[in-house]
């Protein structure tokens, strides 16, 4: 056998029976009338969706009972190819009996694996998965004219595989709970990239707002700067003696302006701190007074009293606080 023949014959038992019994006999194709509908008392929606990137177009025909809500019959057309027809007549047959409510949580997840012969292999080649999507996309178009609302508020996350129906939150999530670092694991665990691969990079078959290796990039920026700044508090959390002493200053700063400086300010005064020096039984802290706390008799009982007990909780019990 040639290769073109293996390539044709690997190429053809990529796909279902299923798909290959619709795309040649759909059971659902044609349309509904206005008068078909207004006979039995129905609301006709007609909804018209394509892909710009392939140049498949299907138009949707929901047969709607107002009462209910609930499609009583719905018919397709399409222009594309194979797998786009049998894609909108699955889906189609997936939407009669539902209500308009019900409908609209089809996802093209769900139009792919009816399309399935069995539950463990895919039921067409990943590059035409996109073909499901816009099966997707039209159902919420026919919602969203029934409702009277735009299609895209159905849609509660930002999607950026359409064909797994992966969400940004959700990428951003597996990224960070199990540190991935690549876009091969970012596919293993969620399985975004994995099919027609749009979504992994500009280039691919449809142009997309996100890419697997821009929010990985972001994300992981992200995290490594999360981790940098949990570092920093650590260490200017950790032992106040073990500190240089730009950082002891900064940290004695930082507890006078969270407990003890509005105070002061309150009764117009302030105060600085000059210099810290370790000795074997103290942390001499020398600090100066201004404003009116400059001279004042509580600079040396009470003031110094509450600014040595703060610093003394929060920061070490070996600190004594000198005025100069």
């Amino acid at each position: 056998m040639a290769k073109n023949d293996l390539l044709g014959a690997s190429l053809w038992d990529a796909y279902s029976n299923k798909v290959t019994t619709l795309m040649n006999n759909p059971q659902h194709q044609g349309e509904i009338t206005e008068e078909e509908a207004a006979a039995h008392g129905n609301r006709l929606i007609v909804a018209d969706f394509g892909a710009e990137s392939c140049g498949d177009a299907v138009r949707l025909y929901w047969e709607v009972d107002p009462k209910t809500d609930v499609i009583v019959n719905s018919k397709f057309k399409s222009f594309g190819c194979g797998t786009a027809i049998a894609s909108s007549d699955i889906m189609t047959e997936l939407c009669i009996g539902k209500t308009v409510q019900e409908a609209v949580k089809i996802t093209n997840i769900d139009v792919e694996f009816a399309l399935r012969d069995n539950p463990e292999t895919p039921a067409v080649p990943p590059q035409k998965m996109h073909c499901s999507v816009m099966a997707y996309d039209v159902i919420k178009k026919a919602a969203g004219l029934y409702l009277g609302v735009d299609s895209e508020t159905f849609e509660e996350e930002i999607i950026v595989c359409e064909c797994a129906r992966v969400s940004l939150r959700t990428l951003q999530e597996v990224i960070r709970l199990n540190d991935l670092t690549t876009i091969e694991q970012i596919t293993d665990y969620t399985k975004a990239g994995g099919f027609c691969k749009s979504c992994i990079k500009p280039g691919g078959h449809e142009k997309r707002e996100y890419y697997l290796v821009d929010i990985l990039r972001d994300t992981r920026r992200e995290m490594d700067e999360e981790k940098m700044k949990a570092a920093a508090d650590a260490g200017s959390k950790g032992s106040f003696e073990s500190m240089t002493l730009v950082q002891q200053i900064k940290a004695i700063d930082a507890e006078i302006d969270e407990s003890v400086r509005q105070f002061l300010i309150m009764d117009g005064g302030d105060m600085e701190v000059i210099d810290v020096k370790p000795g074997d039984e103290y942390i001499d802290v020398y600090i100066r007074y201004l404003g009116a706390c400059n001279g004042c008799a509580s600079s040396a009982t009470g003031t110094l009293y509450a600014i040595e007990s703060t610093l003394k909780e929060k920061l070490s019990k070996k600190i004594r606080v000198l005025p100069i």
